[in-house]
This record gives structure tokens, sequence and C-alpha cells, in this order.
């Protein structure tokens, strides 16, 4: 038999497989409760970042049910279908691509700030601008979000960088991010987004790169803040004495 490539698994993925045994060993049945968040992540020894990956991508593949305000309920009692689990587990971790674009288009807002390109800060302006019409129009404004941050990195005039702000952003399309934002993203989410965007902005236009820096790292923390803000959970329903 020939070799098999080895494939790093992700740490959501193998606490993900992990939850998923229990839930086929019948360990939690269908219709109960799994242990809050916080609670799983003090048993597995992780982040609640992780944890929420992992459950996530349960309910992306269909065995749990997110009930915001209750919890996470099984609802099914087995694996989920081969070919779905391999397109949920081949996705990356919404958490560590937002920790990698902060890391990358911090420095890339200072960069645009230094430069102060016309051009790229014309197409960030129309960027927000469509951001807020979308948002006035009860639309999610993606495709301003994206325009605005290939317009930022398009001010560094180099083209492998644009690449990889593209490719990171474009993986908000993953079926884990999809899900994710599903239960945190809205209206007045997006409003405060596009508050943040007009910080960096100004910055970017005044030629101030440590505030441009700063504007950008402040917007996309902000951003994984909103999407690992805590879910209300309620304490399970007492047992009758």
């Amino acid at each position: 038999m020939p070799l098999q490539t080895i494939e790093p698994r992700r740490l959501y993925r193998q606490i993900a497989d992990q939850l998923r045994a229990l839930i086929a060993a019948g360990e939690f049945a269908l219709g109960s409760r799994l242990p809050p968040e916080r609670d799983l992540a003090v048993q597995l020894g992780v982040s609640r970042p992780s944890v929420r990956e992992a459950l996530i991508a349960l309910e992306v593949e269909g065995l749990v049910e997110v009930r915001m305000g209750s919890g996470i309920y099984v609802t099914a009692p087995g694996p989920a279908p081969v070919a779905q689990s391999r397109d949920v587990g081949a996705a990356l971790g919404p958490f560590d691509i937002i920790h990698a674009r902060q890391l990358i288009e911090s420095e890339l807002a200072a960069v645009a700030a230094r430069h102060k390109d016309s051009a790229s800060l014309k197409r960030m302006r129309a960027a927000v601008k469509r951001m807020e019409d979308d948002i006035a129009l009860g639309v999610m404004p993606i495709r301003g979000d994206r325009d605005f941050h290939i317009a930022l990195a398009e001010a560094s005039d180099n083209a492998a960088l644009v690449r990889v702000v593209t490719d990171l952003f474009d993986e908000r399309n993953n079926p884990l991010f999809e899900q994710l934002g599903r239960h945190f993203e809205n209206a007045r989410s997006w409003r405060q987004a596009v508050a943040e965007h007009r910080a960096v902005l100004r910055a970017v236009a005044a030629g101030d790169v440590a505030a441009a820096r700063a504007a950008m790292r402040s917007h996309l923390g902000n951003s994984h803040d909103r999407f690992a803000a805590a879910w209300v959970e309620t304490a399970p329903p007492r047992k009758a004495a």
C-alpha cells in the first residue's frame, strides 16, 4: 500500500472529532444538551474560540444545533456523511484567519498611510460608501468590505501581498466562517465595522502611519471579539428531587 500524505490536524478538528465520537457512541443522546462552551474548554484544556470552531463545524455537519440563549443540542445520532465532513475539515478556522489578517493588514495600513496613494484612497472611500449603501438596503455589506481591504493592500504596490489579503478575505466563504457569521453578524455589528473602516481611512488619508496601523489592528481585533462574544448560556434544568 502506498504511503499517504500526513496532514497536520487543526485543533478545532481534533475537538470536533472527540465530540463526534461521543455523540456516535451515545454519550450525548439525540436531543440532549452538550456541556456549555466554557466547560468544554476547561475539560479539553483549550481556548473557547477553538471549542466554538469545533461546535460550528459540527453544526455545519448537522450533528448539533446551536440555540442562542439556550445551548448546543444534539440533532443527529451518528457521524455526518463522509463528503460533508471532509468539506468542513478542509476549512481554515475563522479565528486563525482573523489573527493572520490582523498581523498582515495592520502593517499594510501603515504602508498605505506612508504612501498616501490617491487612487487607493479613492477606492477605499468608494468601498465605505458601498458598505453604507448596502446596510441601508438591509444587505450585509460584504462586497464593500472586500473592496476596502483589497484597495488598502493595493496601496503597497505588491502583487503578492494583494493576493494574500484577497485569499484570506475570501476565506469568509468557507462553511465555518459563514455559519459563524449567521450567529453573530447583523446590521449593528456591520455599522460598527463601517465606523472602524472610517477610522482606518482617516488615518491613511492623514498620512499618520502609527494611527493607521493601530486603527487596523483595532478593527480586526474587534472583529475577532464580535465573533467570540459569549453565547448566552442558561444553566441546565435541575433534576426533580
